[in-house]
């Protein structure tokens, strides 16, 4: 039988209570027990003591520190309190009211467990799609959940030791936000947080995947996160670069390569990507003229002559191995002008070089 129950069956007898006035048990104030009977050194938590002739308690002390009382029984059967706090050990407790000091009841204080600690965040930064794989090393982890911005990270686990927290991000906001570890002890903020990275660029496309070695091809990349992007063709800037608004399309042209495969990598702010694939520089088209207009002139030379045809960029213009002065060619390398050398009486050889190499031009030009 236990001493609560012996006690209420066995009241005490007529003046055997320390300052009793001689009447009858339970005009003595009595206490039976503390409901929780232990609680944690930093108070606060509600204890409700049971006993009898506890009508008026005006203080209840634990350990001889004063609780606050919350709500007295009106019959005198309860007190209910807030514990004070106190260091970690059993305490007696003892209630005074206007017929005196109760007997005691024990109670004990727990020492609280400490809060969780973090020494490291591995890694500190990732995508903003999330799904980033991520360790937390630290103390007293067990039971803890994890926030990134206040998103709870998944599939969260914890060592044994409660010294290891692995997870996966979830999504977040471009930038820098707070990373917070809770467990039932109480919550703290990782230092320095966790820095969400815009994706790198993706490429999906390039178009044509393969020109001239003399440059300035025209392509198109597609993909995606593009804005910002220089692009380069075996370490050489391509030039006239320009991406839409929504960053998923470039435009630009190459620049002078060796022939073959070569690496193409497109780089922005946040990252580099190589595209698949790469870019095949070929040789130059040879030129091709398709008519040479006049074709005869004065031997003096000084005639303006037109040449028209095609992948005439770059050509330079001889009259039987004598340049011609003042060449120009239009952008599309479809017509080229200039003016003739002086030449001997009759016809000669006329010859367009390019880069891609060299035609001769049929009928020649007859100087006159």
């Amino acid at each position: 039988m236990s001493a609560v129950i012996q006690q209420q069956e066995s009241p005490q007898s007529s003046g055997s209570w320390p300052g009793g006035d001689g009447g009858n048990w339970p005009r003595y104030p009595r206490l039976y027990e503390a409901i929780p009977d232990s609680g944690p050194t930093s108070g606060g938590n509600t204890v409700l003591l049971t006993g009898a002739g506890l009508q008026g308690t005006s203080q209840v002390t634990f350990g001889g520190i004063p609780a606050t009382i919350v709500t007295q029984d009106p019959s005198g059967g309860s007190v209910t309190v807030l514990a004070p706090p106190h260091a970690a050990g059993t305490v007696q407790i003892i209630a005074t009211t206007p017929r005196g000091n109760t007997n005691s009841v024990s109670y004990t204080y727990v020492a609280s467990p400490s809060g969780p600690t973090v020494t490291a965040l591995v890694p500190s930064s990732g995508p903003t799609a999330g799904g980033t794989a991520f360790a937390l090393i630290g103390t007293q982890l067990t039971g803890a959940t994890v926030t990134f911005n206040g998103v709870p990270a998944t599939g969260v686990s914890i060592n044994p030791m409660g010294t290891v927290l692995t997870g996966v991000t979830p999504p977040g906001p471009v930038g820098n936000v707070p990373v917070v570890v809770t467990t039932p002890a109480g919550s703290t903020t990782v230092a320095g947080g966790y820095t969400y990275t815009a994706p790198p660029p993706v490429v999906t496309l390039l178009s044509p995947s393969s020109g001239s070695a003399a440059g300035g091809t025209a392509f198109v990349i597609s993909g995606s996160g593009l804005s910002g992007a220089v692009v380069t063709f075996n370490g050489v800037a391509a030039t006239g670069v320009s991406v839409n608004a929504s960053g998923t399309a470039l435009v630009g042209f190459t620049p002078a390569g060796s022939l073959g495969n070569v690496p193409v990598v497109v780089t922005t702010p946040t990252g580099s990507t190589t595209v698949a694939g790469g870019y095949t520089y070929t040789a130059p088209p040879l030129p091709v003229v398709t008519l040479l207009s006049p074709s005869s002139g004065s031997a003096a030379g000084g005639t303006a002559f037109v040449i028209s045809g095609s992948s005439l960029s770059g050509a330079v213009v001889t009259f039987n191995g004598v340049a011609a002065t003042g060449v120009s060619v239009n952008a599309s390398g479809t017509a080229l002008v200039g003016f003739t050398p002086a030449g001997s009486l009759g016809n000669v050889p006329v010859v367009v070089t390019t880069p891609g190499g060299s035609t001769i031009v049929v009928g020649g030009y007859t100087y006159v």
